[in-house]
Formats: structure tokens, sequence, C-alpha cells
């Protein structure tokens, strides 16, 4: 495919957005640039406020047809960037260490394709997805009935993966990236002096148990496949050296790579806090966040994106093995046919979440090529 779209004005727009990052459900500002840009495509409708800050970019074919869904993300994190380019970000201790901007250019840069090569049948909805770094924006977005009257029949997304070559699109049937779930434990016992100790009730021995048992969890022999229990922060009591402590935190996060395993460390979890605080006379809470299932692609929607790789002589791979990491866009795959793909960042790029990574440029095109040849993949089958 000739390169139909203004590709010097959407990196442009990258950086931008790039210097200007806002953090999930704070994606105001993002939203409003986002949606001026968008405007000079003249799509057929530009919907505002979807699931909190989102924006419906839709383009419409006068013939039946079905409707096709390619999804980007918005939100930035909180991580201080140490790049020092002319458009590194603006916001202290905020930055797009994820690639959300490339992400968001893709698709600005879909729009700009379309509007030169109208769909031929059915419609294209470009989703600007805000919230996804905390799990909360695709469940709302799928919730808002300005959404569901767009009456979706397949849903795509591609991710940036560095350690592979720049451009290249990384395949996967069934799981492509895991499931995650954030864990809250609070323990609950009774401070002391801490020259009688024994007159209070320390969460102390609880705590380093719970620690040990919960890192050890997915040692046991009751899970089908690859899973992962990181403890991310803990606590116990106050700095005074005179008190005994009385209360203790823990926070993990437990990763899988099917729901059924994400079950089983669920109740596992609770169970060893139950057990842990009743053998040490404790009260204690437990409660999840951030929770992400699963992303399960749809067989035949990989075939598809294999296909769509084609005509544009872009390499594809199959992964031997789901990514580690979550993406809220597995809500989407669980109601309809669709994938979520990878896109090379290049074989030495830095980390997703490194303070000096940057989205790479050069891969915007690929990106924007492949999403439009699925949409002719999908429109052209017999």
């Amino acid at each position: 495919m000739e390169q139909l779209f203004d590709l010097q004005k959407i990196i442009e727009l990258r950086h931008e957005l790039h210097q200007n990052p806002e953090l999930s459900d704070s994606e105001f500002i993002t939203a409003e640039r986002i949606a001026n840009f968008l405007i000079q495509y003249n799509p057929t409708q530009l919907i505002r406020g979807i699931g909190g800050n989102g924006i419906a970019c839709i383009f419409k074919s006068n013939e039946e047809g079905p409707s096709v869904l390619f999804r980007c993300d918005m939100d930035a994190l909180p991580i201080e960037e140490e790049n020092d380019f002319e458009y590194r970000s603006k916001e202290k201790g905020v930055s797009h260490k994820c690639g959300h901007d490339g992400h968001m250019a893709i698709m600005a840069g879909l729009a700009d394709l379309f509007s030169k090569k109208p769909p031929e049948k059915g419609q294209v909805v470009l989703l600007f997805q805000p919230s996804e770094e905390n799990g909360q924006g695709a469940r709302r977005v799928l919730n808002d009935e300005k959404f569901k009257e767009l009456k979706i029949d397949y849903a795509f997304a591609l991710h940036n993966s560095p350690g592979f070559p720049e451009g290249e699109i990384l395949l996967k049937k069934e799981t492509f990236a895991s499931a995650s779930k954030g864990v809250i434990i609070k323990l609950f016992g009774k401070t002391s002096h801490a020259a009688e100790p024994e007159n209070g009730i320390s969460p102390a021995i609880a705590m380093s148990n719970i620690v040990k048992e919960l890192t050890f969890l997915p040692n046991e022999n009751r899970f089908s496949d690859f899973n992962i229990v990181t403890v991310v922060y803990a606590r116990l009591g106050e700095i005074a050296f005179g008190t005994s402590p009385g209360n203790a935190e823990i926070m993990a996060t437990m990763r899988s790579y099917s729901n059924e395993d994400m079950q089983i460390l669920t109740e596992r979890a609770q169970s060893i806090v139950k057990e842990n605080a009743f053998r040490h006379n404790l009260e204690f809470d437990i409660s999840f966040t951030e929770e992400f299932p699963a992303t399960v692609n749809d067989e035949q929607c990989v075939k598809d994106i294999e296909v769509a790789s084609e005509p544009n002589d872009l390499k594809h791979r199959y992964l031997p093995e789901p990514f580690h990491w979550s993406e809220d866009f597995a809500h989407f795959t669980q109601k309809f046919p669709g994938a979520l793909f990878g896109l090379g960042s290049g074989e030495n790029h830095p980390q997703l979440h490194n303070q000096d990574y940057d989205f790479p440029d050069s891969i915007i095109e690929n990106g924007v090529k492949i999403f439009y040849e699925i949409y002719s993949q999908i429109v052209n089958k017999p």
C-alpha cells in the first residue's frame, strides 16, 4: 500500500501527546486534543465522553457490512522521564512509558487514511480508550450506552513490543497476554510497649509467613500453566522503636496465562491470609484491584491479521507463549471476535515502563497499514 496519510503530521501529533501526558481517569486535555485533530478528517460521526474521556471516530459506508473496531489507549504512567529530547514530558513524574502516545498516533493516521479511502462496507470505529493502565477503561466503555449503539462485530488492537525487530507483527493464537490481579492484605492486631510485646498482638510472624507463602504459591501442583505472584509492597507497624507493631499491610500482583488459574490463585491467596490471621489471633481484610482477565484471541481473527501482513510485505511471527503483562483489551475479546497483536519496537529498544523508553516513530506506518488491511480482510470475506 502506498503511503496515503501524512506521516509527518502524525509524528508531530505523537510528539505533542508525549509532551503532555495524563494519568488514567484524567485524560481530559488529551481527549480534547485528539478530538480537535480528528475533525479535519470529516468522520461520519465523532462521539466524545465514552467510558469517561474516550472518543469514537466513525467512518461509515453506504453499503451494509460489519462494524469493525480498532482500539488504542490514551493514558500515561506515574514515571519520571529521563530522556532529554525536545519533546520530553512537561509533566513532572508523569510520562508515556508504555507507548500509548504512539498507539494514539497510529489510530490518528488510520483516520487520515480512511478519510481518503473510505470503508467499502459497514463501518469502522476508531476507539481512543481511556484508563487502560488501571484496568477500568475497557469495562466503562463496554457499559456505556453510547458505545453499545455502535453494535461492534469485530475488535482489534495492537501493543508495541520492545525486544522484537522494528515493525514486525507478533501473533499468538488463544492467550496473547496474561491475566493479572492486585491483592491488598491488611492485618490488625494490637500495639504494645516494645519492652512488653507479650501485652500486644503483633502481625510480624503472620506477615512474614504470608509473604513467603504467596511468593511460593505458584509452585503448588494445582495450576495448568505459567503463573507468578510478586510481592510489591509490605509495611509493618510504625517507625517507633518503643512500640511493638499492631498492624501490617502487604500488596502483591498475581499473574497467570489462564483465567481458571487466576481463580485458583485468588482462592489460595484468601486461604493463606485467613489461615495465618486465625493462627496468630489477628483480624484481617483482603481486597483485589486492577483486575485484568487474560486476553484470549479469536483464532480466525489472528489468521486475518496474518493474511493482512502480506500485501505490505510486513514480517510476522507467532509467539511461543503469551506475554506476562496484561491488557484490559481482554474485556473486548471476551465480548467480540477479535485479537490483540504486537508491533515490534526494536530488538534493543528500552523496555516498557522504563524511564528511558520512547515510542519509535519508525513503526507508525506499519501500524496504520496493518490495521487498514485487517479491515479489508474482514469486509472482503466471501
